[in-house]
């Protein structure tokens, strides 16, 4: 049994991974070895999997018992190869009284999970960024400092990178499954969201309002005065079309990685919704599952400046709220969204190891027989894959939070409901430059004029990469992310509702 998570096959909405990336393990999931048991105290990124219960496979004497088989000798239906001999398998009938154990998830049983450490280090590196950023932010509105550099971006963009790095990892397995039809899945929705992203960009802003032509027009003479400035041909660096090309490329990637988290969101959703007796927890999950659509409608003009900004009371319109205000209240709520999806996470998973169960009283209404070792594998298989489907529910979510803290920082956005009045106008870098140069004194090395050349390179990098244009880009790439999410859960949805049952 030790080698049996192996031979593990390859369901259709489940990955097929490399053998010699699985873990040998035990019928009991345990490790006796107090080497890891060590390791592994110290691991904090178990995070929520600690609360869930996952169903153990039945041991092969267990099913002997209940098939009513005892254990038989060499018989001569056992047949010899290379001078060893080989016992016919064991069966046991379909509709056999099974019933599942449950056992809660520890730190050792999560060493036989693949993605593990992915999955912890996705987690604890998020938590970590997030809490610099908070300091950052504290620090930046009590001392509010000019001249330094916001570090807490460079921990934002690590964790993109990384949650999209996992992501590329995940469906790059599915590109490896030769007979099966998660490659074309993936290759038809990666065109699917090219084409979508390429029709919305050409629309214009009087419907979704993004900012993005404002900010790339401000990108552009920005650009092009700075290159005057240094005695070149002042023209754009690249032009509208060029730009939203590759955007729309980068948008087909981002979109194919979200396909399968999109499609297993879906088909948890609806088990969990099963499992919840609750009717707040069933409005919960509802409000979870729609998150993304609430998102995609906040850039929606129409709904925003004409039901939301300046609500229609008879023939007049009644302005409720400024256009910084709304920007701000935008952010509050796609952070509230993202705190719900994450304080659901445990009713998706548990839904989705529920799994092994329902397919344990599936099998019962079938005829014929079945083998113990493919039934282990059918019960086994589904808490082997629980951090791989932890990580499809997780990096959607970080994506979606840390772009938002990127679009309030490099946005200039504020975090106040009623912001005062914040200037983004860039400062003037000739006077900065003059200044410096002025309080240098001819004696001093070179190493301080280097250093503010660097400065005023810097300061002039800053009037070309405008908020304007962090403002446009960050909003349609979070916009982006949730229409992503929505478009590929509710095809899901449609899927394992109707296509499935028919």
């Amino acid at each position: 049994m030790a080698d049996l998570f192996i031979e593990l096959g390859r369901r259709g909405d489940m990955l097929q991974l490399p053998k010699s990336q699985c873990y040998k393990i035990n019928e009991s999931f345990s490790v006796s070895s107090d080497t890891k048991q060590g390791q592994m105290g110290n691991q904090k990124g178990i995070g929520q999997l600690s609360s869930l219960r996952w169903y153990q496979h039945p041991t092969e004497e267990e099913l002997r018992i209940l098939a009513g088989k005892q254990q038989k000798g060499k018989s001569k239906k056992d047949r010899k190869y290379n001078g060893h001999i080989e016992s016919k398998p064991l069966t046991i009938p379909k509709d056999i009284d099974l019933h599942l154990e449950t056992k809660s998830v520890t730190e050792v049983d999560t060493l036989a999970l693949h993605y593990f450490p992915e999955y912890q280090w996705l987690v604890d590196f998020t938590v970590a960024a997030t809490v610099v950023y908070l300091v950052t932010e504290v620090y930046y509105n009590f001392m509010k400092p000019t001249q330094e550099m916001n570090i807490s971006l460079v921990w934002c963009l690590l964790v993109l990178s990384f949650a999209i790095k996992v992501l590329f990892s995940l469906t790059t397995h599915y590109f490896k499954v030769e007979d099966g039809g998660e490659r074309s899945v993936c290759v038809t929705f990666g065109f699917f969201f090219f084409v979508k992203a390429m029709a919305v960009l050409i629309v214009t802003e009087n419907y979704l309002e993004f900012g993005l032509e404002t900010g790339f027009t401000n990108f552009s003479d920005s650009a092009m005065q700075f290159l005057e400035k240094q005695g070149l041909e002042s023209q754009s660096p690249v032009s509208k079309l060029t730009f939203k090309f590759f955007l729309a490329i980068f948008c087909s990637l981002i979109g194919a990685f979200l396909t399968f988290p999109g499609l297993r969101l879906a088909q948890m959703h609806l088990d969990a919704l099963n499992l919840a007796t609750e009717k707040i927890t069933q409005t919960l999950l509802h409000i979870n599952f729609l998150a993304p659509l609430f998102m995609v409608l906040l850039w929606v003009k129409p709904i925003t400046k004409d039901y939301i900004m300046n609500p229609p009371l008879g023939k007049e319109s009644i302005p409720l709220m400024t256009e910084a205000t709304f920007d701000t209240l935008r952010l509050w709520l796609i952070i509230l969204l993202c705190a719900l999806r994450l304080a659901m996470m445990r009713s998706h998973l548990q839904a989705y190891l529920n799994l092994a169960q329902k397919c344990v009283d599936q099998m019962k209404k079938e005829a014929g027989r079945i083998s113990t070792v493919e039934l282990q594998k059918m019960v086994a298989r589904v808490f082997y894959y629980l951090c791989v489907i932890a990580l499809q529910y997780v990096a959607p979510l970080v994506m979606l939070l840390h772009t938002t803290l990127l679009l309030k920082t490099l946005g200039n956005h504020s975090w106040g409901i009623y912001p005062e009045s914040i200037s983004t106008l860039p400062a003037d870098n000739s006077l900065l430059s003059n200044s410096v140069y002025s309080e240098l004194p001819s004696a001093e090395g070179k190493m301080k004029v280097t250093v503010t050349q660097i400065t005023v390179a810097l300061s002039s990098l800053k009037n070309i990469f405008t908020p304007l244009l962090f403002r446009g880009l960050l909003s349609f790439l979070t916009w982006w992310i949730a229409a992503c999410l929505f478009s590929t859960s509710l095809f899901g949805l449609f899927y394992h509702q109707y296509l499935t049952v028919a």
